[in-house]
């Protein structure tokens, strides 16, 4: 049962194997396009971690059960396989299962089609340690996902969960939000078939994608690439979702912040940015945002965070609310309100987009990332023609960024 796993698992996706090995990670969210070797790589890693784990158990999911034979069942029987395992496993379908025959592990599989089968879900020893959500978009949401491991995942000492999909090509679907949201522990990976060696997928296969990159470009960023392209109305197409370093923001020369009032529903939102004007690129790496909170204690949030201290940032906040600037001011923030008029709006909006690129880390502002992702233009109801003007709707932090870069984009020729 010796196998060099390196020689099957391909090396893009070595270092979240590496993650997991070390402890760091007990979440893997693999995304990605048509053929990027996820699945075959979950497959692998949860049989490998089921024998690294005598008393653990693994549960195999998708939404419906009837697709599990010629899915992930398949897989797993493919990864037992490949993994040198085939004479050590029984692998039977009715009921459909994976049984280690040293200790009496099983890999359960189950369609949350049938969920009360899941709530008696009982094993003959240990606790259920891993879990696999395969096609995770086509889950109910987070909610539904996030009861079905609170339901298995009990008892044990060690858990390891694996999620893969294709993303959705709207911004706003669940599982594209998901993604940009922080947790310790959790992993996201995004891997395509180009990352694969090429006789993974052979010619035909390598083929048919060039032809769709040739004759639909969107079509084939969506389906190959694994990219959420939109329905073609987005308001941002330059943006860019990475990680900014502490070392990167020690290195920006100067700060401006930004300040959208709100209390509830619509929240208090601020944002914190640096801009690059030789790269014309704007960098948006910090965020708040509250509900119900008084400005005495936003604005305690800012001085805590530094804003108004020696980095000689600029505050600049909605002018609808001059009481609260003056409290802001009050409390020893340097508040200015934003100069508004016919077209600020418009004009700031348009600086944001033609801009190189707006550079935003989902992990520190998730909701500013999502808020940027999934800002479309409006369409007419009975043509589908998009509408001119930006929608003044789930925008607060798109708001704070505009406030915040009023001086820059003001300045004629930046």
């Amino acid at each position: 049962m010796r196998v060099q796993l390196k020689k099957i698992i391909p090396a893009v996706f070595w270092p979240v194997h590496t993650a997991i090995r070390s402890g760091t990670v007990q979440e893997v969210v693999a995304k990605g396009g048509r053929g990027s070797g996820k699945s075959s790589y979950l497959s692998l890693e949860l049989v490998y971690q089921l024998l690294r784990h005598p008393n653990c158990h693994a549960v195999v999911l998708r939404k419906v059960a009837g697709t599990l034979r010629n899915s992930v069942y398949s897989q797993i029987v493919w990864a037992i396989g490949a993994l040198g395992c085939s004479g050590y496993f029984r692998c039977t379908v009715s009921p459909m299962e994976c049984t280690y025959l040293p200790t009496g592990q099983k890999i359960l599989f189950f369609g949350l089609d049938d969920a009360g089968k899941l709530k008696s879900l009982k094993v003959p020893f240990g606790a259920v340690g891993l879990c696999w959500f395969e096609e995770l978009d086509q889950f109910d949401g987070p909610e539904e996902v996030r009861s079905v491991e609170q339901s298995i995942l009990r008892g044990g000492d060690w858990t390891l969960t694996l999620k893969s999909f294709n993303p959705p090509a709207m911004a706003r679907s669940w599982v594209n939000r998901y993604v940009l949201e922080p947790r310790p522990g959790k992993l996201v990976h995004h891997s395509t078939y180009r990352d694969l060696p090429r006789q993974f997928l052979g010619e035909r296969f390598w083929a048919d994608a060039e032809h769709l990159r040739k004759t639909n470009p969107d079509a084939y960023r969506h389906e190959y690439g694994g990219e959420v392209v939109g329905s073609g109305a987005a308001v941002f197409d330059n943006l860019t979702l990475r990680e900014v370093p502490d070392e990167e923001i020690a290195s920006f020369d100067r700060l401006y912040h930004g300040v959208d009032w709100g209390w509830y529903p619509d929240p208090w939102a601020y944002n914190a940015v640096s801009y690059d004007a030789a790269r014309r690129t704007l960098v948006i790496f910090d965020e708040l945002t509250r509900t119900r909170t008084p400005n005495r204690d936003t604005a305690r949030l800012l001085v805590e965070r530094g804003v108004g201290g020696d980095d000689g940032g600029l505050l600049t906040a909605d002018a609808a609310e001059p009481k609260s600037c003056a409290d802001y001011r009050a409390a020893g923030l340097p508040c200015r309100a934003a100069v508004k008029g016919p077209g600020s709006v418009r004009e700031s909006m348009k600086w944001l987009q033609g801009l190189a690129s707006i550079v935003i880390d989902p992990a520190r502002c998730p909701a500013t990332a999502a808020e940027f992702s999934e800002y479309e233009y409006e369409r007419d109801d009975r043509t589908g023609e998009v509408l001119p003007g930006y929608p003044d709707v789930n925008n607060h932090h798109i708001d704070a960024v505009r406030y915040a870069v009023e001086c820059i984009w003001r300045r004629r020729g930046v």
